[in-house]
């Protein structure tokens, strides 16, 4: 029996009851003591025209021979679905603050070809063209919209703050919402092939304005996020704006954008929906998704755990000028980032790689992080979504497959829209010392009616975790059933030839107790989903 095979025939056993409790790690439920709502938003996703991620990924055109609506890919679509998938964040990132949405709208055959953003990275400097590389907008305002809808998700555009104005914001918005045939923006919209409006909520005002979308320090974007917000027509839907946050633990951005929007008073922060807080964890020695060491295993890991300290002290700096919180956190760009596949996955894709079972548990850290933190966070956009850094799906031509980051948003989308309860974990850290003292388990539980759902993590290589489970105030456990995702190898990864090589496996419902006792797999991703008597 090889070690995948061992883990998963111990996954179907360890619900088993136990006369006699003897563990050496604890986890207790405290049902009793919600920390809030766990908005079904921090699990969405993003999309940028950066290499690989639209055109082949998502579009594929309506001419094509793979499957396909309108244009767009199924295979995505039907996988959107199936993980409840609820917003999705687009055109950017750092492409955004370069586009003019006028430009992918219109007529297909008069829409203007620009050279994209991304164009003088090293592998599209030496390609000699390609709709990564010279832009031809046929994938559009409209194209997005229908996207969205087919896959049941809310659409969050990335407004252009760098290279357009406040005004070209307006009458996106003008395009987006106004009602059939009332504006000349509406005609203009049908003239794409969609009369009635998308009703899009969620708007960000820049993206990265720090940096790529600017360079402004945060009291000097604070000016033009005012610019841009002030008086727009809102035909009835309550705009959300995302205001351009800061890039990882820079915390004075934080402290400037907030002072400078109180020189109006407070009442301005009511025209704020959230902050966009960027993070990466980046990669670890020589940038190869798959080429890492124990001690990259746990440096990754680490790395992905530092989410919690970033969004508990930006919540702490905005709650001196915003003590209600009327302002949430929208992470909406976090993930790994490794170097593009060499050789690459196809030509012209950006950082397009297989991402591994780490990748996997860097996603699933990151959730249970949001999950934890449900009255602080409001949306999430892990990125991105197709061919592209910490991505859910690859797709090269007709060839498709998931990866183990999508594995984890399907096992945790049992959480949205359920009540975060209080979960105190007890467990040993890792003892080798490649670990520099990672937890031994970590995750979240959430409660909807009378069913718990239980996800943890444990970053042990080697060793399986026998923890007891209890539930505060003497509830007792009906059934339960685990799904658990691992790998025989640390490394494993999905790939156009393998493309199951990591995937859940689940365990049958059992008649438990409270407390029992589970194993942890080492190297697992688990979701527990318990049913109180």
């Amino acid at each position: 029996m090889n070690r995948r095979e061992f883990l998963l025939s111990a996954a179907a056993l360890a619900l088993a009851p136990r006369t006699t409790l003897a563990a050496g790690a604890r986890i207790e439920i405290l049902p009793d003591e919600p920390a809030g709502t766990i908005s079904p938003l921090i699990y969405g996703h993003f999309t940028e025209h950066l290499g690989g991620c639209i055109y082949d990924g998502i579009w594929v055109g309506e001419r094509s021979r793979i499957a396909n609506v309108g244009g767009i890919r199924k295979s995505v679509i039907d996988h959107l679905k199936r993980i409840q998938a609820p917003v999705i964040r687009w055109p950017g990132g750092c492409f955004a603050d370069s586009y003019n949405w006028r430009d992918g709208v219109g007529p297909v055959d008069k829409r203007p070809t620009r050279t994209n953003f991304w164009a003088e990275t090293d592998i599209l400097r030496k390609s000699s063209g390609g709709p990564q590389k010279y832009e031809p907008n046929r994938f559009g305002t409209n194209e997005f919209a229908r996207f969205c809808k087919l896959a049941g998700a809310e659409p969050y555009f990335a407004g252009n703050l760098r290279s357009l104005n406040a005004f070209d914001f307006y009458e996106w918005i003008d395009y987006c919402n106004s009602p059939r045939g009332k504006t000349s923006m509406a005609d203009l919209r049908a003239q794409g092939g969609d009369a009635e409006p998308f009703d899009v909520k969620y708007w960000g005002v820049g993206n990265e304005s720090w940096g790529c979308g600017g360079d402004f320090t945060g009291d000097e974007y604070a000016v033009e996020f005012r610019r841009f917000i002030t008086w727009v027509p809102t035909f009835g839907i309550d705009l959300k704006y995302i205001a351009s946050g800061p890039n990882g633990a820079d915390y004075a951005w934080t402290h400037s954008f907030f002072q400078k929007m109180m020189e109006h008073g407070r009442g301005g922060l009511n025209r704020i929906f959230g902050t966009a807080l960027h993070y990466y964890c980046g990669t670890t020695g020589n940038g190869v998704a798959n080429e890492f060491d124990t001690a990259g295993w746990y440096e990754l890991l680490n790395r992905a755990n530092r989410m919690e300290e970033l969004v508990t002290r930006h919540w702490q700096v905005m709650g001196g000028y915003d003590p209600e919180h009327r302002v949430k956190l929208v992470v909406d760009e976090w993930g790994a980032w490794h170097h593009t596949a060499d050789p690459p996955i196809a030509p012209n894709y950006l950082w397009a790689y297989y991402p591994t079972l780490r990748d996997a548990l860097v996603s699933s850290i990151t959730l249970d992080t949001f999950n934890r933190n449900a009255e602080k966070v409001a949306m999430a956009n892990a990125a991105q979504m197709i061919n592209n850094i910490h991505t859910s799906f690859l797709a090269a031509e007709d060839k498709f497959t998931v990866t183990p980051v999508y594995h984890v948003f399907d096992m945790y989308a049992a959480h949205q829209g359920n009540t975060a309860v209080r979960t105190v974990f007890n467990a040993p850290k890792v003892s080798d010392p490649a670990a520099k003292g990672i937890f031994g388990l970590a995750g979240s539980c959430s409660l909807r009616d009378k069913r718990l759902v239980l996800t943890v993590t444990n970053p042990d290589v080697q060793n399986a975790q026998e923890t007891e489970i209890a539930i505060a105030g003497g509830a007792r456990i009906q059934n339960a059933r685990a799904t658990v995702l691992t790998a025989s190898d640390i490394h494993a990864r999905n790939t156009f030839a393998e493309p199951e090589a990591v995937r859940p496996a689940a365990a049958a419902a059992v008649q438990v107790g409270s407390p029992f006792i589970y194993r942890f797999a080492p190297a697992s991703v688990t979701r527990l989903e318990l049913d109180l008597a």
